[in-house]
């Protein structure tokens, strides 16, 4: 029987030291009377010093009076389960769970505690409790609406999806969330329920009111409780869709104004490659948008120097290399899609992004051809006008030259019998007629040039003016008329001038002959139509050849005074050519291929005015008697025009300034003497001229006859001399001839 007694203790001891959890015997006073193998293992103790310890030893302070509170407990209900912090030997602490119960011990009570150390269960409990917490904070804090739900029945959902729904969390709590959604969308919402579709998608939600606003969602399969359900994330997207609508707004008005403007406006990313062109940039380089989209910038906006031809700086690069707006450029050309060249200018500028970093390049141009066209030709007006004041003084002062020697010259040949004199002196005087036919070039680009006009037909008259230029050559002339061509109001010997200098150039151009076609239309500008004239009616007369053409750097000089390419050319044809159709109130302008040949276009305004009856004309030598008094600064002129009129029986008074004529004309009158006539010079330097006299002289007297003379044929008095109270004029330098035949149709007899 003893035997059998200490086995069963050799059992009991194998147990008790082998336990997996502490076990301590203790009296009712906590005094430990005996403990296992894991106790020591657990608390860090050997049995002897537990021998002698009290379990009270083994807890935190703050854990004995709950312990003992525990104890008292166990007295009267006999067991007792309780959690405690317990303290090893080495001072670490660790969660215990203590189970307390009173068994007798050596025939006396005592208490069997069983000590399991749930450290690592209490440490996952407060990470899931830790998680909960979060999860449960970002659930509360969503701005958006969140739903935990199961078959579309809500199990969760946080204030957010309340505030955005208008129901309580617990309206919502076993919901079918279906009904959150409008009808227009449940079908598509349904499916990616049943699908579990994971991707966020848009919807139309419904709020309690019955109010539809846009929504998005996003949802996931998550575990919960045991099983696969869906969370949900709805999100009120109406600011976003009003956004939208604002910025779709806004690229429209900035589409519909960039395709409004005038200007090319294209857009580069940072590679140069084009992002976009609007309407005008598609015309100006010929290339459709969307062919565009992606091209390098210098496929579409293919510039060069407009003089040199060599290729400019890609405008990009300028752009991020400076990353800074590049200037205006100007004398560049663009080639467009279909190989025409148009002058441009152009400015560039980096787009950046809200961060300023450079995310592309955004160009803007426009066609500055017509513009150039306008600066060229303000500038050649300009130039004209200037070098014309120096050419009209030059011609004026050559003019009396002229006069003097085309005077004597004829006396003197009236009075020879000599036949190889007068032979000499016809010479002389038909250079004389070629030098005074190159002054009245030179009057006519200068001040001096004022065109006579009448309305009248250019044709036949153009046409006699070619055939007779070409007389003798081997080039022949082609007409296209329009049958009802407007009449013009011009100057037939200026008018006549320019065709004739424009059929020879064009004679010159066509050595080896060709032919040259004149055609002649109506046409009608309306405002800004054509560069340089005024809305209204025009007859557009153009002269094309089949010569060697212009060269392309020569064009915008040709017009230039004394500018020529040609031998034996004093370079006055095409400048006194713009003169006169300048005068005329038309434009001139010129198209010329290299090899190819020239046209000419002339613009002529198209409007009637009153015929007015030609002058009578008269070959017969002047004769008459009494005194004229010939006003005139140039003692020379005085003399010729002095012996002039002497020969034609009249006696002759001669003075220098106005204020002396008037004083002379006035004692005349005063002896009640008569003048059978005056020449007065209009323009007297440093005194009065004919302008002022004749004011003067008409107060006196309105019958004397008195005649207007003056080397500026542009002076109104010249084109209108009655208005201004002469009765007639003469351009100097004059012949006897056109002397004669102003005398013979208006002086008293």
């Amino acid at each position: 029987m003893k035997n059998i007694e200490i086995e069963a203790d050799e059992k009991y001891r194998t147990i008790f030291d082998n336990a997996g959890d502490a076990i301590f015997i203790h009296d009712k006073d906590g005094k430990i009377l005996s403990a296992n193998k894991t106790a020591s293992l657990q608390y860090g103790y050997t049995r002897e010093e537990f021998l002698s310890m009290s379990v009270s030893m083994l807890d935190t302070d703050d854990e004995q009076k709950y312990i003992h509170e525990r104890f008292n407990e166990l007295i009267l209900n006999g067991a007792v389960n309780f959690e405690t912090t317990s303290l090893r030997k080495d001072n670490t602490v660790f969660n215990n769970n203590v189970n307390v119960k009173q068994i007798n011990w050596n025939n006396q009570p005592a208490f069997l505690s069983i000590c399991r150390d749930i450290t690592a269960r209490k440490e996952t409990e407060n990470r899931l409790k830790e998680s909960e917490m979060r999860f449960k904070a970002l659930h509360a804090a969503s701005f958006g609406g969140i739903a935990i739900h199961d078959k579309g029945f809500i199990l969760e959902c946080n204030q957010g999806l309340a505030d955005m729904t208008g129901y309580s969390t617990d309206e919502l709590m076993g919901m079918d969330g279906l009904l959150l959604i409008a009808e227009q969308s449940r079908s598509a919402v349904m499916n990616n329920i049943v699908s579990e579709y994971e991707k966020p998608y848009e919807a139309v939600g419904l709020r309690k009111n019955g109010e539809e606003y846009p929504l998005r969602l996003s949802a996931r399969m998550v575990p919960y409780k045991g099983k696969q359900v869906r969370t949900v994330e709805f999100r009120d997207i109406t600011e976003q869709k009003q956004t939208e609508l604002a910025l779709a707004a806004e690229k429209e008005r900035l589409n519909v104004t960039l395709a409004s403007i005038g200007d090319g406006v294209i857009t580069t990313d940072i590679k140069g490659n084009i992002t976009m062109l609007n309407k005008a940039a598609e015309n100006l380089t010929g290339w459709d948008s969307l062919a565009a989209l992606g091209q390098p910038l210098q496929t579409v906006f293919n510039i060069v120097n407009e003089h040199t031809k060599q290729k400019c700086i890609n405008p990009v690069e300028r752009v991020l290399n400076n990353n800074k707006i590049i200037d205006l450029e100007s004398n560049t050309s663009l080639t467009a899609k279909d190989n025409h060249e148009i002058i441009i200018e152009y400015s560039g500028a980096p787009i950046h992004d809200k961060e300023r970093k450079i995310i592309g390049v955004v160009l803007v141009f426009r066609d500055m051809t017509q513009k150039k066209k306008l600066d060229d030709s303000i500038q050649r007006s300009q130039k004209l006008e200037s070098i014309g004041l120096l050419a009209g003084g030059i011609a004026h002062d050559f003019n009396n030259l002229l006069g003097c020697i085309f005077g004597y010259l004829e006396l003197a040949l009236d009075e020879t019998t000599q036949k190889d004199v007068s032979t000499f002196l016809m010479e002389a005087l038909s250079s004389i007629n070629r030098a005074r036919g190159l002054t009245q070039q030179l009057l006519t680009f200068s001040k001096g040039g004022a065109p006579v006009k009448k309305s009248d037909n250019l044709f036949p008259f153009i046409q006699k003016t070619v055939q007779f230029a070409l007389s003798g050559t081997k080039v022949s002339s082609r007409f296209e008329i329009d049958k009802k061509l407007w009449q013009c109001d011009y100057d037939k010997n200026q008018i006549g001038q320019v065709f004739e200098n424009l059929t020879i150039n064009a004679t010159q151009a066509m050595p080896h002959g060709g032919t040259i076609a004149f055609s002649a239309n109506n046409i009608s500008l309306k405002e800004n139509e054509y560069i340089s004239l005024a809305a209204g009616n025009y007859v557009k007369l153009s002269i094309k050849d089949q010569g060697t053409g212009i060269p392309k750097e020569f064009l915008p000089r040709i017009f230039d005074p004394y500018y020529t390419t040609k031998t034996n050319s004093h370079g006055l044809g095409l400048t006194t050519c713009y003169s006169i159709i300048k005068r005329h109130n038309g434009f001139i302008d010129v198209e010329s291929q290299t090899g190819i040949g020239t046209t000419f276009n002339i613009f002529l305004p198209a409007h009637i005015q009153k015929d007015t009856s030609p002058k009578k004309e008269t070959s017969k030598k002047h004769s008459g008697k009494g005194t004229f008094l010939v006003m005139d600064d140039e003692k020379g002129i005085r003399n010729i025009i002095k012996l002039v009129l002497e020969s034609y029986g009249y006696t002759v008074v001669e003075k220098e300034k106005g204020e002396d004529a008037i004083e002379f004309f006035k004692a005349e009158l005063e002896e009640n003497r008569t003048l059978s006539g005056m020449i007065f010079d209009l323009t007297i330097p440093g005194g009065m001229g004919g302008r002022d006299a004749i004011g003067e002289i008409r107060k006196l007297d309105s019958a004397t006859p008195v005649y207007a003379a003056s080397g500026y044929s542009d002076d109104p008095i010249m084109s209108n001399p009655k208005k201004f109270g002469f009765n007639a004029s003469i351009i100097k330098p004059f012949s006897m001839t056109e002397l004669s035949a102003l005398l013979e149709n208006n002086v008293k007899s």
